[in-house]
């Protein structure tokens, strides 16, 4: 069975295309990206006219079975993979506040997908669906009630596909059942989260409202005293727009070492650069506090999971953080950790 699987943002179309018949190991085909959609390659349409092009030679007249979508945020609307219907996609769209940068890409290019293949059978798969296990007392904030349900204000949690998927695998790899397995994931990119699961599920994870929230991040702030934030509003006579920017876009990694690239982080930490190694102690720090919490929630972790490109490429920063760890009985092979996976 061959499958599509697209990610669809505001400027590019990632896809892949995966024969579901073959080993795990095997099954993706091929993968690409269609860049600089809104310029170059005026709407999605035209982006999945140009995907289907490259896929020609690689499919050589096989048909695709179906395609699934990526999306960021489901909200509490959507906690399963869901099948696209006209009304689905509108919803999506409809969620869009929650998830400004990515909802309304992912609906315009689900709409463009449904209309170039208007018979083959589309499913959304939801970011925050791993994380509607939550109980009530890790995803509510103590906020009124009121301004939490008018805005939907509450913990949702994201990079959920990767933090459902690796910890099946580790469960499988240790002989444990999915329903059984208590590991902490920590999934490590530029966008960072880390993720309690309890018998196979999502119990608390460091993402909250928006991908803000948590762990120090290539550009995102992570974890900030909202009193912070409002006097830089007033004492920069900024406003809120501005204030996201600087969150999201000129935080973390960046505003502490100058550079995003934690490969260039460590680099610069390993020449003597103070400032690098204050970033790397900073975000080892954060989520050295993140895993031992995570620890108790679960009851003690059968397995700490790492992934996403610094996850699983950098040993470097896997060392800073596991060397903070002793105290919770984890210890670690050095040769192997110094691997890239």
């Amino acid at each position: 069975m061959l499958i599509l699987v697209v990610n669809a943002g505001s400027s590019s179309l990632k896809y892949q295309v995966r024969d579901t018949s073959l080993p795990e190991a095997e099954q993706m085909l091929t993968s690409g990206l269609v860049e600089n959609i809104g310029t170059d390659v005026p709407n999605h349409e035209v982006a999945f006219d140009i995907m289907s092009e490259k896929l020609e030679p690689v499919l050589a007249g096989r048909e695709l079975q179906a395609v699934g979508h990526r999306v960021v945020q489901g909200a509490e609307k959507f906690t399963h993979p869901t099948l696209l219907t006209e009304e689905v996609v509108q919803q999506i769209d409809d969620l869009s506040p929650l998830a400004p940068l990515h909802n309304p890409a992912h609906a315009q290019g689900m709409r463009a997908a449904m209309h170039k293949w208007p018979s083959l059978p589309q499913v959304a798969i939801f970011d925050t669906a791993f994380h509607s296990t939550m109980p009530e007392e890790a995803w509510r904030y103590a906020i009124p009630y009121d301004l939490a349900d008018k805005y939907s204000i509450r913990r949702y949690g994201f990079h959920g596909t990767s933090h459902e998927y690796v910890s099946h695998v580790a469960a499988d790899m240790l002989g444990i059942a999915r329903d059984e397995f208590n590991g902490i994931v920590a999934h490590l990119g530029n966008g960072a989260s880390v993720t309690a699961v309890k018998g196979g599920k999502s119990v608390d994870t460091s993402m909250g409202y928006t991908p803000l929230a948590g762990l120090i991040m290539g550009t995102r702030s992570g974890d900030i005293d909202p009193s912070a934030l409002t006097t830089i509003l007033i004492r920069e006579g900024i406003d809120g727009a501005r204030l996201d920017t600087i969150l999201n876009k000129e935080s973390g990694l960046l505003a502490l070492a100058g550079s995003n690239d934690m490969r260039k982080v460590v680099e610069a930490a390993q020449s003597g650069d103070e400032r690098a190694q204050l970033a790397l102690d900073m975000t080892s720090y954060r989520l050295m506090k993140y895993i031992g919490g995570y620890n108790l929630v679960v009851g003690g972790a059968q397995a700490l999971i790492f992934t996403a490109g610094i996850g699983e490429n950098s040993g470097d920063f896997r060392k800073l953080v596991l060397d903070r760890l002793g105290p919770l009985g984890i210890k670690y092979n050095e040769e192997e950790n110094a691997k890239r996976s």
